[in-house]
């Protein structure tokens, strides 16, 4: 576990041995109050420096109808930036698992009763579409801007270093930017987080190879996604101040679901792209 925040996974299921349901149980739900993992980066719930939401994809949703009959969808979930608690992983995926030999009349029952008990748990209301599993929404599209990864730069870093940021203040500019090498590892188990990152901004000219240093150093970093998202955003902020920031990570698929979080300056409502295909 973290030693920045020792008490936020005490009782979480992830890390431990569990028996997978096969019935509804909203139960299994584990919310985290993201102000415990906020505090280290001087977040404050009253007066977030971002806007932005973190967008989950379920691709192991199934259901039966009322004669019995597999029912198969992909789900999207949105949950607001702003909401008191983010949940934990391995417990939605339980909770989704539960769902596996319950009945219900139809999709629109299901996408009420996820909605329901999602925003309960997040503590704000929470989306939820479902999709068809060939669904046009689900094809993959490569990131916007330019790709940073040929870059020819020496690394050593491996956590995350902030001081690595450089900027030209001289030059300011609007630009799109994305990298694939981004790592980091769950709070808890130490398993790998693969993943790419996204930002725009307009501002002072990032020094790319610099960025690039540092978007390496979270590799050895344990933290959850949606917070390593905000580590960058804050770092990125107070180092190059730029007038506006898109910060977004897609992250790889484990248990059946991934993680999109995005954090934007206020008053920036940022188009998100698409899926990747590695996703």
């Amino acid at each position: 576990m973290s030693q920045d925040r020792p008490g936020t996974l005490v009782d979480a299921p992830l890390g431990r041995e569990s028996a997978y349901p096969d019935r509804y149980d909203a139960s299994l739900l584990f919310p985290i109050e993201r102000a415990a993992n906020r505090a280290p980066l001087g977040i404050e719930a009253s007066s977030l420096p971002f806007v932005g939401g973190d967008e989950w994809w379920a691709f192991e949703l199934s259901w039966l109808d009322p004669r019995g009959k597999p029912v198969v969808a992909v789900a999207r979930f949105r949950l607001p930036a702003d909401s008191p608690c983010l949940i934990e992983s391995k417990s939605w995926k339980l909770y989704l698992n539960g769902f596996n030999q319950t009945t219900f009349a139809g999709r629109d029952a299901v996408i009420e009763l996820l909605q329901r008990d999602l925003s309960v748990a997040a503590g704000a209301p929470v989306t939820v579409e479902l999709f068809g599993v060939d669904d046009a929404a689900l094809a993959p599209a490569p990131l916007p801007g330019e790709c940073i990864d040929d870059l020819d730069v020496a690394i050593d870093r491996y956590t995350p270093a902030p001081g690595l940021l450089a900027c030209d203040e001289s030059d300011v500019v609007e630009e799109t930017l994305h990298s694939h090498l981004l790592k980091s590892n769950c709070p808890v188990t130490g398993q790998p987080d693969w993943g790419s990152v996204l930002i725009a901004y307009r501002g002072p000219r990032l020094d790319r190879a610099a960025l690039l240093r540092y978007l390496v150093s979270y590799r050895q970093h344990q933290d959850f996604h949606e917070h390593c998202v905000e580590h960058i955003f804050v770092d990125l902020m107070a180092r190059c101040r730029p007038q506006e920031l898109l910060v977004m990570a897609r992250y790889m698929r484990r248990g059946g679901l991934d993680i999109n979080p995005w954090r934007a300056t206020p008053g920036w409502t940022p188009e998100l792209p698409a899926r990747l295909l590695r996703q």
